[in-house]
């Protein structure tokens, strides 16, 4: 079991103790490879899915071009959290400095913010896609898909610079253990010598108009293209927007539904347990889970892998053509 400690309550904090899962070190072994394994699928599942998209010429459309993006996405999204808490498991303290936290606190956010306006930009091009077919290769070419996912990324590590800045003025002055496997604004803001109720308010805000904005067009846009979908005369077609669709709204019921049980909810100290296992589920599971949807339900992802892993096993490097 590890000691949480206390630091001296008249010095400004300068490292936190990360409380994670505190069990048995046998137990925590046992943690130690099964996050390793997992850590490692996600990295080689969404590395094939951006190597699929990048060699198949086939594949060279703003939709996978959006979820090459979307894959390289999770694989920094996941790396923000999971080598860290690997290095706990085998560390006796499991610190991590002051700035170290805060810089994992905005990463891990500004990733996280990044995936709904991604998840936004792929809903939207499957609606003008579907329900704008005619104007679909005018309107999202894939220069202005380039353009989109860039701006994904600038919006995502720029709406979080505030809170971050907020919470990190805040005195830390008292105990300094984290109940959490990661720097999360709610334990560290309750961590500070002073109450702060405007910067939880103003957190809530933040989290509440992100989630429900992009949720509420994400819901939107699919349920204009499977109104659009349910009146397609073949059912060959109707297959096929329904697999593609499909895969993304699962992809969105996964993360959408873990992020809002966490912070949209009220939650207490009591809840800590339940509030680790959520984290978990959207931060470490749900970038593993996201290229077996992809590839499982869409057949030319499942196509352009065999192809993939076909070039790799007979050592071809040129573009597959077909």
């Amino acid at each position: 079991m590890k000691n949480p400690g206390r630091s001296n309550h008249s010095d400004p904090v300068s490292v936190f103790i990360l409380l994670g899962f505190p069990c048995t070190w046998e137990t925590q072994i046992l943690l130690f490879a099964l996050f390793s394994v997992t850590y490692v699928l996600t990295l080689v599942g969404n590395l094939c899915i951006i190597c699929s998209v990048w060699w198949d010429r086939h594949l060279h459309t703003p939709m996978y071009a959006l979820l090459a993006n979307f894959s390289f996405l999770e694989i920094w999204y996941v790396t923000t959290t999971v080598p860290n808490m690997l290095a706990n498991f085998l560390s006796e303290t499991s610190t991590i400095s002051f700035s170290g936290c805060f810089l994992q606190f905005y990463f891990f956010f500004s990733m996280g913010t990044t995936e709904t306006f991604l998840l936004s930009a792929m809903a939207f091009d499957r609606y003008l896609a579907i329900c704008r077919p005619l104007h679909y290769p005018t309107v999202m070419t894939v220069e202005r898909c380039i353009r989109t996912g860039a701006c994904c990324w600038v919006c995502g590590f720029s709406y979080f610079l505030l809170p971050v800045y907020l919470i990190s003025q805040l005195p830390f002055c008292g105990p300094n253990t984290i109940n959490h496997f990661l720097c999360d604004p709610g334990p560290l803001i309750k961590l500070s010598c002073v109450p702060a109720p405007a910067i939880e308010i103003t957190c809530a805000i933040f989290n509440s108009v992100l989630i429900f904005s992009t949720f509420l067009f994400i819901t939107g846009s699919y349920i204009l293209v499977m109104r659009a979908v349910l009146k397609v005369p073949s059912a060959e077609g109707r297959q096929k927007a329904f697999s593609t669709c499909g895969s993304h709204m699962a992809v969105v019921s996964l993360f959408y539904g873990s992020i809002m049980v966490m912070y949209v909810n009220p939650t207490g100290d009591s809840l800590a347990g339940i509030q680790k296992i959520v984290t978990l589920f959207y931060s470490v599971l749900t970038p593993l889970f996201n290229p077996l949807i992809y590839s499982l339900r869409n057949k030319e992802m499942k196509k352009a892998l065999r192809k993939l892993l076909t070039s790799v096993r007979f050592g071809q490097r040129q573009p597959l053509k077909n």
